[in-house]
């Protein structure tokens, strides 16, 4: 990663006393009114505060890291250790055609089964 630094600058809601430095209740006109030292200002008179956040960048979690390499080894998998059926090829003939299912659809309706002939790699789906 890079060792850029990301900032972020926003103004302020609310203000300190500058008397006091109690946070202040800042009302919709003036004169405000410092609730702790019982100071009065104006709004032109606080100094115009900005609050800057500072982060470095981080790797992702490890957990999530390993989790992407799983997801690809599960697919790969799925994909290698298909079941087999005694059904002719409709391209070529070959006796057996592997297959697997996936739930495409809503889950109160049929799996949709991936046929796959293992002769001429000819591929078609039927829904249940």
């Amino acid at each position: 990663m890079s060792s850029t630094h990301f900032f972020s600058t926003l103004s302020a809601g609310s203000s300190f006393c500058p008397e006091c430095g109690s946070l202040l209740v800042l009302p919709e006109v003036n004169p405000i009114v410092c609730t702790t030292c019982s100071l009065q200002c104006n709004y032109e008179d606080l100094p115009n505060l900005e609050v800057v956040t500072q982060s470095n960048p981080r790797d992702p979690p490890s957990a999530l890291q390993t989790n992407r390499g799983k997801d690809d080894e599960d697919d790969e998998r799925q994909q290698r250790h298909r079941a087999t059926v005694d059904e002719p090829c409709p391209k070529c003939g070959h006796p057996q055609l592997e297959f697997y299912l996936m739930q495409l659809r809503s889950a109160d309706e049929g799996q949709t089964v991936f046929y796959e002939c293992s002769n001429c790699a000819h591929k078609f789906s039927q829904n249940n």
